[in-house]
């Protein structure tokens, strides 16, 4: 089954599994090598490992003994397409828009009565 966007979001919306992720851009790693740095049990390292698997971030594999996790690259690709639509629109050039605003209020505002 493949992943939904729902699903590849919702795994990376949780930091310690955008760490992981980040941990697997150098190697695959044995689960215990990925608990390592985090301050929580096996179990709970395991459960975000589940669901970036579920999410087809990464994959497990058994070898021996061993339990080892391999990032997935192609798996952020739909994610990636649906973000890039949004880089449809222009980027906003500050400066030129605070000018423009600038422009616009003073060109608004007439001149005050020294009576006032």
């Amino acid at each position: 089954m493949e992943p939904t966007l729902d699903t590849v979001f919702a795994a990376l919306a949780d930091p310690t599994r955008r760490a992981i992720l980040t941990m697997l851009l150098e190697d695959d790693m044995a689960v215990t090598d990925v608990a390592e740095p985090f301050e929580m049990s096996l179990a709970a390292i395991s459960k975000h490992l589940a669901i970036l698997t579920r999410a087809g971030l990464i994959s497990q594999e058994k070898r021996g003994r061993v339990k080892w996790c391999k990032l997935e690259p192609d798996a952020l690709k739909a994610a990636s397409v649906w973000m890039q639509g949004f880089g449809q629109f222009e980027p906003v050039n500050l400066d030129a828009f605070e000018a423009f605003l600038e422009r616009e209020l003073s060109a608004g505002q007439e001149p005050r009565d020294s009576a006032e």
